[in-house]
């Protein structure tokens, strides 16, 4: 199939059908009555013809409008997880669709006279096209098809689409629904602009979305009016908790900066002899019950998605808000998919998920691994502790991470049984994956019990863990993010939040991430060369995506132990196999980097002294 467009004007296309009828108006000669008789014959022929011909173009709309909500409705029943098993099915949906489309384009005239269409039903209709857009990109995680929901969202903003929705059908019973459809429309839009990073349109859409609720609310005091109002919240605290530190242009006006892997960050390779592996495979779960979130998507899982992305290929010199790129077509003419090389890991993105639920996902993640493929699993949420007092299992009797808080009914005999919590991911629940390469990041107050994992089958394995404990000081700032993946995400936006910098000037922004940089290249070079580094470092760091995780790490540890809040018991971060202290981690060369980055922001007062920290 081709790739669904949208029309460049927006306005209705008047086919030869009409020009045609326009001839037949001209003055004739008086005809004889047999001849007016034929005449009036033909005429009636015609017209005939052309009411037919209406007819049938009016059943064939009205077909591909009903094939394609049902392939739509049936795509909530294909599987989450794994490739294969949807692709067919995705593309017989686009299929459908980009005939719909085009068909109401060429026909526009015919439906907005005999059919009735309303504007609000073309936005219906675009709406479908920038969600399969949206889940196409979940699936695939390929950044294009962002943009190409973004287009769609667009256009129905642009041309007001649902901008009469209400008006064109007058008292019917079924106007609030049609609200709560706009309403939806604006939901999703916001989240397509936050993935993006199109913070400005990001505002004026919430601003439109309050407006909106309050005239639904106002107008038909819905029994969900409590809800919409909670989704308007959530949007607003998530922007707000995500607005850490404002990056500012000569003007005073507000940058909007990309945090996904381009030329511009990507850390330089040092030539060691590391295997090929390549991280193919991610599952990415939030579960802190404090943390901003929105649309099943908290700040920490916004993050980490966006740094596992590379910058969409049309768009890799723009890392400010710019217009979307044009994007990739998902399915061929024929149907078949086209061979693709993919950019980005395939990845998932799992909110609060039970027990099967993540088991389910790492098993089709491992199942679709290739040769040499890498998998990863970044787990951000609470910590559920252990009270056995004398622990001997390394892999369930030091508690784990809560995935999921949902109470299972106890249906076991109490009597002296203690029975662990159904929905905390231990250790030993990723033993069986240890068969191939793993690569895990553990964002939790519990983060430590997962550093004595074995390595049962001779395979890579990573792990690196946040502290355990943060500062007083960030106690009440917990809604707005781990720390740690913070550092992963963007470690000079991590840097100038611990130092309590909230303003910075570009110019300012754009040496303070030379030298994380210079950081970067430096780390890289100290722990290819250290003597006692776990091979698995090196087998993981010949792929962009790990090599960058592991640097961000070292910067992280370094940063947070020459930091001064950062004083206690466990407040640094730690990793499985232990990167080497005295060759990598206490290095004065990575130690002066950052002394070099605090002078550079002003902030050196809130760093110990070299000797200090010895």
């Amino acid at each position: 199939m081709q790739k669904i467009g949208i029309d460049q004007t927006g306005q209705f296309h008047y086919t030869d059908s009409v020009i045609a009828k326009s001839r037949d108006l001209r003055p004739t000669p008086t005809p004889s009555l047999d001849g007016l008789s034929q005449h009036a014959s033909r005429r009636m022929g015609v017209m005939s013809e052309a009411e037919e011909q209406d007819r049938k173009t009016i059943n064939e709309f009205c077909h591909l409008l009903e094939k394609s909500k049902q392939l739509f409705n049936g795509l909530r029943d294909l599987p989450q997880y794994g490739h294969k098993q949807w692709q067919a099915y995705f593309g017989r949906t686009f299929d459908v669709y980009t005939k719909l489309w085009k068909f109401q384009q060429q026909h526009r005239q015919i439906l907005d006279v005999k059919y009735g269409l309303k504007r609000w039903q073309i936005g219906e209709i675009a709406s479908k096209i920038g969600q399969l857009y949206y889940h196409y990109y979940l699936r695939t995680s390929e950044t294009n098809y962002l943009n190409e929901a973004f287009s769609f969202y667009a256009a129905i903003r642009g041309r007001g689409y649902y901008s009469k929705a209400v008006k064109e059908e007058g008292s019917l019973p079924h106007r609030s629904d049609l609200m709560v459809k706009k309403l939806r429309y604006y939901a999703r839009f916001i989240v397509v602009c936050l993935l993006l990073k199109k913070m400005k349109l990001v505002r004026d859409l919430v601003r439109e979305l309050a407006k909106q609720i309050d005239d639904y609310t106002a107008t038909y005091e819905p029994e969900d009016q409590l809800e919409w109002s909670l989704v308007l919240g959530e949007i607003k605290s998530f922007i707000e908790a995500d607005n850490l530190v404002n990056v500012v242009d000569v003007d005073s006006s507000s940058i909007v900066l990309s945090q996904r892997l381009s030329p511009i960050n990507t850390p330089h390779m040092e030539k060691v002899s590391s295997s090929h592996l390549t991280l193919q495979e991610i599952l990415i779960v939030g579960s802190c019950c404090d943390q901003a979130k929105f649309s099943e998507l908290t700040l920490d899982m916004f993050r980490m998605l966006q740094t596992l992305e590379r910058e969409p290929q049309d768009d890799s010199t723009q890392i400010y808000d710019a217009s979307p790129a044009p994007g990739r077509v998902p399915f061929p003419e024929n149907g078949e998919q086209r061979p693709i090389k993919r950019e980005n890991p395939h990845k998932y993105l799992l909110y609060k998920p039970t027990f099967s639920q993540l088991f389910v996902f790492l098993a089709s993640g491992f199942r679709e691994l290739p040769a040499n493929g890498v998998l990863l699993l970044y787990l951000s949420a609470d910590g559920s502790f252990s009270n056995i007092k004398h622990p001997d299992d390394i892999g369930y009797d030091y508690g784990g991470i809560a995935t999921n808080s949902k109470k299972e009914p106890d249906h076991a005999n109490k009597r002296n049984v203690q029975l662990k919590d159904m929905h905390c991911f231990y250790p030993g629940d990723l033993f069986p994956f240890n068969r191939k390469p793993l690569f895990l990041i553990l964002d939790s107050d519990n983060s430590h019990s997962y550093e004595h994992m074995p390595r049962y089958f001779g395979q890579p394995l990573i792990v690196l863990m946040s502290p355990e404990n943060v500062p007083p000081n960030f106690h009440d700032q917990l809604h707005k993010g781990n720390l740690f993946t913070l550092f992963l995400h963007s470690p000079l936006m991590a840097v100038c939040f611990i130092c309590n910098i909230t303003d910075i000037p570009i110019a300012l922004w754009e040496k303070g991430q030379t030298q994380v940089e210079r950081f970067m290249g430096e780390a890289s070079r100290v722990l290819t060369r250290s003597r006692n580094l776990d091979p698995a470092y090196l087998q993981f760091y010949g792929d962009d995506f790990l090599r960058l995780l592991m640097l961000r790490f070292i910067f992280c540890h370094v940063v947070m132990k020459l930091h001064r809040l950062f004083r206690g018991h466990n407040v640094t971060p730690r990793s499985h196999p232990p990167i080497p202290e005295t060759e990598v981690l206490e290095h004065p060369n990575l130690k002066r980097a950052v002394m070099d980055l605090a002078a550079t922001l002003d902030v050196r007062s809130l760093f110990l002294d070299i000797e200090e920290a010895d």
